[in-house]
């Protein structure tokens, strides 16, 4: 039967212990190790002003800590803790010392392996006279009881070597007195069970489970619940559902974004001090006197109000003196990405177009920080060093064509026209090469069928040579053609770059906290009732317009097409959330088809087929299709009549 006991010097928990920390605390510091890449590619070109370049330098040194100051996470400190913890275990096991040994009466006994038996039994008389209890002294620790078992080992070691019977035991148990009961230790130290630590032990038990473990599952629980799947809290959602409608104004949409700041601020929390409050008045103020609008209400909360002041100051381009605030106003614009989603979400989900460009919309004013103007030449302010003052000398009929204002400045021989040009080269300005509709395996669209709505676009920056920017016109080979429908078989939203294109790496944006990629919205919309059809499709790395046989990228998104026969004209909107003042449009028209009155017609035409001496009926026989042929009386019907016809002519000419 086996005999469990503790461990009472918690070596055996300190080995359970140190197998668990292993396990852990191997993988996770494996994922500190940087890996090796293959290939590096090279970056995509950004714009290259010395406005974006400085921006980039700024934010490249700001995400570089000193190595004086490293960052270290919760991650970090938790694999150092278990690497200290982990060298101690270490240590008490190393110098721990075993008291676990095999029994061996020749060890015992103080003899060779190779003793005689005389030798073991004058050896054993030597330390019986020694070591008997009668006969020893007690000094320092001894006691009586040690001594004499000290005495009753010796007797058996020198037994299981001189009498068969013993010896045998020790030979097949390892122990003279024969077989042995099991003993186990549990890893579990002594005193975790010992009565005068039941309190204590009970304590932590209950602070473990009854509270520690309950309170983070009930975190998590509560904080999944209170964050939607956009990221976003439910607070923050809640707002925008009661707020937003369906005609609601760009301004109307700044002012939602702003409550949001309320529920979210906490997670972006940054230290207040008299000074910060002190700055955002002074923004306000400066606000109200650039605007010229009324750009909040009495009725805004101090957070709404600190939001807007926070936007709005963005918006106009207000240089922010207070680092916190500056701090503040940058989280703001970087979480807002995340709340534009998510209003937008909300739009599409009421099929809202307007407004939902105008979230979109929201979006470019940010990343550009240009606030929003019925003048169309305030697009213009998003080029490098360009200024209102600028603005003035143009006329309102040039519509903010960069080609025009570029060509003005080099007519004055400007010195920001080098910088300018530099931003527009890199500009994304859209271009649609086509847009279709394809059904796989129909050469039309049938009623109620899915439907790939298929685009063709490409970046055509202003300035580009005629030889760039010229139509492109798509390949009709049989190659391309291939090559489309498997792209429409596959699950791929866009098609694989062109071979040697380029497409746009960081946009023009060098107000805006963080690196923006160029990227549109193509919404599918009746532009009449104002109503979104499907849920666009985010479009990125489009390829530049080299001028080449192909140089666009196929994208696609796939829907259902109404039960109605009929044409539905609508229209695609490509709207920009990085440049102001960059969507286009699209017209598609969807034309939809009867497939029984399709199927129907296909076989009557496959019944009848033309006559042979019609038009009809000689296209098809070079083309190797069965026709009509004409009977034989219709023949000499037709040789009579001609015969007929030629002797009248005759008789009358003889008549003459």
């Amino acid at each position: 039967m086996a005999q469990y006991h503790y461990d009472e010097a918690g070596n055996m928990a300190a080995y359970f212990v140190l197998t668990f920390l292993s396990l852990v605390l191997v993988p996770l510091s494996f994922s500190y190790v940087p890996t090796t890449k293959k290939a590096v590619k090279a970056p995509p070109p950004a714009c290259e002003c010395s406005a974006c370049v400085d921006h980039r330098e700024a934010l490249r040194k700001r995400s570089q800590r000193p190595w004086y100051r490293p960052q270290i996470g919760t991650k970090a400190l938790f694999t150092l803790g278990g690497w200290v913890v982990f060298g101690l275990l270490v240590y008490k096991i190393a110098t721990t010392v075993d008291e676990s040994k095999m029994y061996d009466p020749f060890q015992i006994l103080g003899v060779s392996l190779s003793a005689t038996e005389q030798e073991i039994k004058r050896h054993y008389k030597k330390l019986s006279i020694k070591f008997h209890p009668d006969k020893v002294k007690l000094s320092g620790n001894d006691t009586l009881d040690s001594v004499a078992e000290r005495f009753v080992e010796l007797t058996k070691a020198y037994k299981a070597l001189t009498n068969e019977e013993i010896r045998k035991n020790w030979e097949q148990y390892g122990h003279p007195d024969g077989r042995q009961e099991m003993s186990m230790g549990i890893a579990i130290p002594l005193w975790i069970i010992e009565s005068k630590n039941n309190i204590w032990v009970l304590g932590v038990y209950g602070l473990v489970f009854g509270g520690a473990l309950p309170l983070l599952v009930g975190r998590w629980w509560f904080g999944s619940r209170s964050y939607t799947k956009d990221g976003v809290h439910a607070k923050t959602a809640e707002s925008f559902f009661k707020t937003l409608r369906e005609e609601s104004t760009l301004e109307d949409t700044i002012r939602t974004l702003a409550t949001a700041w309320k529920f979210e601020k906490q997670r972006n929390a940054v230290p207040s001090k008299p000074s910060s409050d002190q700055e955002i008045n002074r923004l306000a103020g400066e606000i109200s006197s650039r605007s010229g609008q009324q750009w909040t209400s009495k009725s805004d909360d101090a957070l709404t109000r600190r939001a807007l002041v926070l936007m709005w100051s963005h918006l106009l381009r207000i240089p922010v003196k207070e680092p916190l605030v500056q701090k503040e106003q940058e989280n703001f614009l970087v979480h807002s990405q995340v709340l534009l989603t998510s209003l937008l979400n909300i739009t599409l989900s009421r099929n809202w177009l307007n407004t939902s460009v105008h979230v979109i919309h929201l979006s470019a004013y940010l990343t550009q920080a240009l606030a929003p103007s019925s003048d169309p030449n305030n697009i213009l302010l998003q080029l490098p060093g360009v200024t209102s003052d600028d603005l003035k000398e143009l006329p309102s009929r040039s519509g903010g064509q960069i080609e025009s204002f570029i060509g003005r400045l080099k007519e004055k021989e400007d010195s920001r026209v080098a910088n300018i040009e530099a931003a527009a080269k890199r500009w994304g300005h859209l271009d649609v090469v086509d847009v279709s509709y394809k059904v796989l395996g129909e050469r039309i669209i049938p009623a109620g069928s899915f439907v790939n709505l298929v685009m063709k676009l490409r970046v055509v920056p202003p300035l580009s040579s005629p030889e760039v920017s010229k139509k492109s016109i798509v390949p009709n080979s049989a190659a391309s053609v291939d090559a489309e429908e498997a792209f429409l078989q596959s699950r791929k939203e866009a098609d694989d770059l062109p071979q040697n294109s380029v497409s746009p790496g960081a946009a023009h944006a060098p107000f805006y906290p963080a690196s923006r990629r160029p990227q549109w919205w193509a919404i599918l919309c009746d532009d009449k009732l104002g109503k979104v059809i499907v849920p666009p499709v985010k479009i990125v790395d489009v390829p530049f317009a080299t001028g080449g046989e192909k140089d666009y990228r196929t994208y696609k998104t796939q829907f259902q097409a109404p039960n109605q026969v009929g044409s539905f004209v609508w229209k695609v909107l490509f709207v920009s959330d990085t440049f102001v003042g960059e969507d286009v449009s699209a017209d598609a028209t969807l034309n939809l088809e009867d497939p029984a009155k399709l199927e129907e017609q296909l076989r009557e035409d496959e019944i009848s087929d033309p006559e042979e001496d019609s038009l009809a009926g000689q296209m098809a026989l070079m083309k190797g299709g069965s026709v009509k042929r004409a009977s034989a009386r219709d023949e000499s019907d037709d040789e009579s009549t001609t015969d007929g016809e030629q002797e009248e002519a005759d008789s009358s000419s003889d008549s003459d």
